[in-house]
């Protein structure tokens, strides 16, 4: 920042103000490249000098006492001449006097031409840093909350995409006989406030929130009527970022460790977190050095104990404590040099108000000992190929799917629900109040872990969100990430300064970062677990994102349901070719069935040639229909409850689907939802086909809805590595 705008801001914080004034904002905003109109300042009891000047007119209070001058009229516009701007300015200062407000003067400005009011505004957010935000509405921004947000840095596609998400973007463009606007002039006038070299980057310790409300834009102005600067209450410190380079090497022990101590145990055998883990690691087949920590006990669960980590004689990868949360702070003290991560599973922490310099404490210990603490108030890690896990009942097998909670709860659900559904986990990792390593460290290391293919992450509230941007815009759809966010209706700013700080909720810069990162953001654990689910079995296209969708299986009613549900998600469910239909109509199926699409087969249909009919069917769709996704639904007690006992409908129909399937794999995304109607021979088939379907690369869900969730995910990030890499 130059040193004169540097002055701006210093001569405002030395009279204590709050917000900057009008022509000082404006004076800002025409340093970083945004037009304002030309202008006056009148002081109380001066004439208006307008020589050089145009009317029409405007005339505005300048009072700190006055957030908003017309709501307490002191705004004149359409002034046409000299004189009338004259009367305006000592209306206002009388206006002023008689309310009681500070009085600094009155601007006077030339009016902009006509053309379509939008909103530009920013902020500084706790978690992420600068956002910035486009609006369409002036006056009314709030009323309709048409806006768009965005991190920053943004590009030139970023600031194209912000304006392609207003719902009222064909006013932009010419709708209903209007003239265009100039597009290029609001993609500038976004760059200059929050791109690289954009003004709330490089004001982000001075600037708290910014509106330019309103940017009148036409086919050859852009122009900045208005502008309100929000001080920051403390000049912010400079977020520090995270080393990409050697995440991996740096985190692998937690996921490989070779020693893990476990302080904690109960040496009677209890049931205290320790010795569960203890329990199921081993069950796990965990094969390294397992101590537990114990002042007493010479075992614990039949192993070696040692009295300390200075007894374990050798460095610890990975100590796992539960223990009373006023110990722990003590303890991480003494296990300098000794340990290198400790998982505080204890709960007292930050998460209560009364825990909140315990945590301080415990941090301190940690940096003075040179340990790194994953939690507190958090589970455990459950890694597969590390053998090692805080939950029974998870599989030895390993996967590709890793995954970072804040909740170990959930974290719990998402292993065991998810494993039951076919999900295989590289790692998973509880990080509960994340008082030192966040989730931005982590992903930093799955995105670098070669067994990894897909992320998961549930948040509350990422202490490092600018980093974990930061890792995400870097990796520019390397990998899916898939995000289910908790507890974010309650956390908007209610008390903001700004048009922009009352419409930025937690879930309105989350959207804007999804669009701008590539993350698929999902609304329950079950949509978590199906996108999930969806990038482990498939594989994103470099190219063509999946629109087209074939639908086929028995159920009218379903396909037509299936079909308004793919379409609320933006894909297609239309006609396919006529060599197509031309094919499916020469296999002379009986009558009933729909060959267009939705294929709806009845099951007399599918019985056909003992249920191998499906597999002639799903040939002429991926030969000449032309699907993108091809997802086959089948309603199990139809066949299961058959009386016809002659074959193994079911199991004929799923072999044709793998058979047709392996046959193209490239050819289009291949989905399978087995419908059931909850009775146990249903759900004991689906649980046996979709074991078999999910090792062959085919994903299974349980309504066709859930497969709507996960193809629409896959398109929306085959959209933006299409158009990122």
């Amino acid at each position: 920042m130059s040193p004169a705008l540097s002055k701006i801001f210093g001569a405002a914080r030395a009279t204590r103000r709050a917000v900057l004034d009008e022509p000082a904002a404006k004076r800002v905003l025409a340093a970083y490249g945004l037009a304002v109109p030309p202008g006056v300042t009148v002081r109380p009891g001066e004439l208006p000098a307008l020589a050089g000047l145009s009317g029409p007119f405007a005339a505005k209070l300048i009072s700190p006492d006055a957030s908003h001058k017309s709501d307490v009229g002191g705004v004149r516009l359409g002034l046409p001449d000299a004189a009338a701007v004259a009367t305006a300015v000592r209306e206002i200062e009388v206006l002023a006097r008689a309310r009681g407000l500070t009085l600094d003067g009155v601007l006077v400005e030339e009016m902009a031409p006509p053309g379509v009011e939008l909103v530009i505004g920013g902020l500084i957010d706790a978690r992420f840093g600068p956002v910035v935000m486009l609006g369409l509405g002036g006056v009314f921004i709030e009323i309709f909350g048409d806006t768009a947000f965005r991190v920053c840095p943004i590009d030139r596609r970023d600031a194209l995409e912000m304006i392609d998400e207003l719902r009222g973007a064909p006013l932009l463009r010419g709708a209903r006989g209007r003239a265009p606007v100039d597009e290029a002039r609001i993609v500038q006038a976004l760059l200059s406030v929050g791109g690289a070299q954009g003004l709330l980057l490089d004001a982000a310790d001075e600037i708290a929130e910014l509106d330019i409300n309103p940017l009148i834009v036409s086919a050859t102005t852009a122009v900045a009527c208005d502008a309100r600067i929000v001080l920051s209450r403390d000049k912010q410190a400079a977020r520090p970022g995270i080393g990409a380079a050697d995440a991996y090497e740096t985190f692998r022990p937690i996921f490989r460790p070779r020693v893990v101590a476990v302080v904690g145990a109960s040496a009677s055998g209890g049931v205290s977190f320790g010795n569960e883990f203890i329990r199921h690691s081993r069950s796990l087949g965990y094969d390294g050095r397992l101590v537990p920590i114990h002042p007493s006990a010479t075992t614990v669960e039949g192993l070696p104990a040692a009295k300390s980590f200075e007894e374990v004689g050798e460095p610890v990868d990975l100590a796992y404590i539960a223990v009373g949360a006023p110990q722990v702070p003590a303890l991480i003290a003494s296990a300098g040099g000794k340990v290198r991560f400790a998982q505080v599973t204890s709960s007292g922490f930050g998460e209560l108000a009364e825990g909140r310099e315990r945590e301080r404490e415990l941090v301190e210990a940690a940096r003075a000992a040179g340990v790194r603490i994953i939690g507190p108030n958090c589970l455990g890690v459950y890694s597969p190929r590390g053998k090692i896990t805080f939950i029974g009942g998870t599989s030895a097998e390993p996967g590709e799917v890793g995954v970072i909670t804040q909740s170990g709860g959930l974290g719990v659900d998402i292993l065991l629900r998810g494993q039951s559904r076919g999900l295989r986990y590289s790692g998973l990792v509880t990080i509960g109040n994340s008082a030192d390593i966040g989730p931005a460290e982590l992903l930093e290391y799955f995105l670098a872990d070669p067994e990894t293919r897909v992320i998961g992450l549930y948040a509350e509230d990422i202490k490092d969100g600018r980093a974990f941007f930061r890792a995400l815009r870097e990796a520019r759809g390397a990998k899916p990430v898939v995000v289910l966010l908790g507890g974010q209706t309650s956390q908007g700013r209610h008390a903001a300064a700004s048009h922009t700080g009352s419409l930025a909720s937690a879930a309105e810069i989350w959207r804007g970062l999804a669009t701008q990162a590539g993350i698929a953001l999902t609304r329950t654990l079950d949509e978590f677990l199906d996108v999930l689910l969806g990038f482990q079995a498939l594989s994103p296209r470099h190219t063509r994102p999946t629109k087209r969708c074939v639908l086929f299986g028995n159920g009218g009613g379903t396909s037509v349901l299936a079909a308004d549900a793919f379409g609320r998600k933006g894909l297609e469910v239309s006609a396919m070719p006529k060599p197509a239909i031309d094919a499916l109509t020469a296999l002379a199926l009986p009558p009933g069935t729909s060959v267009v699409n939705p294929i709806d087969a009845p099951a007399p249909t599918l019985r056909q040639e003992e249920g191998r009919i499906a597999e002639r069917i799903l040939d002429i769709v991926l030969d000449s229909g032309e699907p993108d996704a091809l997802v086959m639904h089948i309603n199990l007690p139809v066949f299961i409850k058959s009386t016809d006992q002659r074959a193994d409908f079911m199991q004929n129909l799923i072999d044709a689907a793998i058979r047709a399937r392996s046959r193209r794999p490239e050819q289009a995304h291949f989905v399978l939802v087995l419908r059931s109607d909850g009775a146990e021979p249903s759900e004991r088939r689906r649980r046996e086909f979709r074991e078999l379907a999910v090792r062959q690369g085919i994903p299974v869900y349980d309504e066709m809805a859930n497969a709507a969730d996960a193809l629409a995910a896959m398109a929306s990030f085959e959209h933006y590595r299409g158009t990122r890499r």
